[in-house]
């Protein structure tokens, strides 16, 4: 759907440029952004290459366990059952410390091996488990402490400052995650009242 509309907008800006007169100028620019995409795409494949990398070796070190391990009772309080049973706890620890560096994508893995570990156990097939529903939001609202994402595409943009964002996105990934956390132990404990 998205795509259909972003082509309707682009198709319609190039008509009316060269309505216009501005046909080289239109062109020049269409151009100028396909060429700009293609060294933002690549420059941001390489870092999401280089985390997912880490995140793997991480992982096969065990160092991710012992993270878990680590973090359990936090994690107690924020994902009560996993805690209980263990079942997901590690690619639990796995999302949460990808996300904490900004890696969305290198994280999201771990969610689904996660979410696999905590489906096979659910009872009700049907509908997500608390725990579940509670790693989805804070996935979306995740802390970020590096936000190397962010920081990457600054950096190709040409910011002087990439880094220059980092008070600001601790200040509101840790506002959002803490409502998150909050709002989903607030609708669990209303979901289980008489």
């Amino acid at each position: 759907m998205l795509g259909k509309l972003f082509g309707i907008l682009a198709g319609a800006a190039m008509l009316y440029g060269t309505l216009r007169g501005q046909g080289e100028a239109v062109s020049t620019a269409v151009l100028e952004g396909a060429s700009d995409a293609v060294s933002l795409t690549i420059a941001l494949c390489g870092m999401m290459c280089l985390w997912c990398g880490v995140m793997r070796v991480l992982q096969e070190a065990g160092i991710i366990s012992r993270l878990a391990r680590m973090l359990r009772p936090l994690l107690g309080l924020i994902f009560p059952h996993a805690a209980r049973t263990g079942i997901g706890m590690e690619e639990i620890a796995a999302n949460l410390s990808a996300n904490l560096l900004g890696l969305g994508n290198a994280a999201t893995p771990f969610a689904l091996q996660a979410m696999a570990a905590m489906a096979e156990h659910n009872p009700d097939p049907a509908s997500a488990t608390d725990d579940m529903i509670t790693l989805v939001v804070l996935n979306t609202a995740s802390l970020s402490l590096l936000p190397t994402t962010l920081i990457t595409l600054r950096y190709a943009a040409g910011s002087a400052e990439p880094y220059a964002i980092l008070l600001p996105v601790w200040i509101c990934s840790a506002a959002a995650s803490a409502v998150a956390v909050l709002l989903c132990r607030f609708s669990a404990a209303w979901r289980k009242r008489p």
